[in-house]
């Protein structure tokens, strides 16, 4: 009997490169409001889980930001009949009452995903937020996330550097 997409993306495809971050992990997170500005560096644990027999995994995490706790969660999948990456995301500092939702594409060593946010005190127009997986080995891990503001360049917000515990 022929096995199903999904039994095969979790056997070696992107559902068993997101199931091999279960675990948990501990790190620095590095914080930018402005180009080139390191605004905060503070130390990052995470607990990646798996849900729905590997469909998902389950991304939360601890830090702070200039000595204020902060916590976040983020579901992250692949889509299969789209060929994409998605995450839904909510954190107790970026994203407020809101929750981000993201697509993309599978890079060499992980994820590029682009999503978006807004404010109306801000305007009309929506912010870009780019998130990426870099894959570095099975005990080591880098989160990326870049804030895309209208008509600018994209600039560097966070880089969370994980090692495996």
């Amino acid at each position: 009997m022929a096995e199903s997409k999904f039994e095969q993306s979790l056997e070696n495809g992107a559902h068993q490169k997101i199931k091999s971050l279960v675990g948990k992990w501990k790190g620095t997170s590095k914080t930018w409001f402005e180009k080139d500005i390191l605004a905060d560096d503070s130390s990052s644990e995470a607990d990646i889980s798996s849900i729905l027999d590997g469909r998902f995994i389950s991304y939360d995490y601890t830090s702070s930001l200039n000595g204020k706790p902060l916590s976040g969660k983020m579901i992250i999948g692949f889509d299969i009949p789209y060929q994409k990456f998605t995450f839904s995301w909510i954190d107790s500092f970026h994203m407020g009452t809101q929750i981000m939702q993201a697509t993309g594409n599978a890079t060499e060593k992980g994820f590029s995903i682009l999503g978006s946010w807004g404010n109306p005190e801000y305007g009309d127009q929506l912010f870009g937020w780019r998130t990426e997986l870099e894959i570095i080995s099975e005990n080591e891990i880098i989160f990326s996330a870049y804030n895309i503001m209208p008509g600018e360049e994209e600039t560097k917000a966070i880089e969370t550097i994980y090692k495996r515990i």
